[in-house]
């Protein structure tokens, strides 16, 4: 079991994400309201709690959403879990689609921080069943 840590959307891409109250799902769409919200495998972005809290203790002043991501989890090793696990939060059901990214323009993170873990910690997910999701709610692996 975890615990959602925070939820985040931008409505432009490439850009950091803004920490958000709660957010609503819709079924192979992604979070409204999101810039990567569309019929393809990469609609919510997801990256563990645990490793941004590590990267800040290397002396990183990151906030929610920095990395670009959609949804900060507590209690899973998100990038061992493998393609196909889905995830329940309330109604939503996620599906794992992908682990990691190539960063072909490093962020602004990367830059001052000469590191940052959303290629290698942050996995993807479409969206199976909607609703929503607000920082606090239990998620669990189905």
């Amino acid at each position: 079991m975890g615990v959602i840590k925070a939820v985040c959307t931008s409505d432009i891409k490439g850009i950091q994400k803004t920490e958000q109250a709660v957010i609503e799902l819709r079924p192979n769409w992604g979070i409204e309201g999101d810039a990567h919200a569309a019929p393809w495998h990469r609609q919510v972005s997801l990256l563990p709690y645990e490793q941004i809290e590590a990267f800040k203790n290397r002396g990183a002043e990151v906030g929610h959403g920095a990395f670009g991501e959609n949804i900060i989890v507590e209690g899973f090793d998100l990038k061992s879990l493998p393609i196909g696990t889905r995830f329940v939060c309330n109604d939503v059901v996620l599906e794992l689609t992908q682990i990691g990214k190539q960063c072909h323009a490093h962020c602004a993170i990367y830059h001052q921080m000469g590191d940052c873990i959303m290629p290698r910690e942050g996995v993807f997910c479409k969206v199976i069943a909607g609703g929503t999701i607000a920082p606090g709610d239990l998620i669990e692996i189905a």
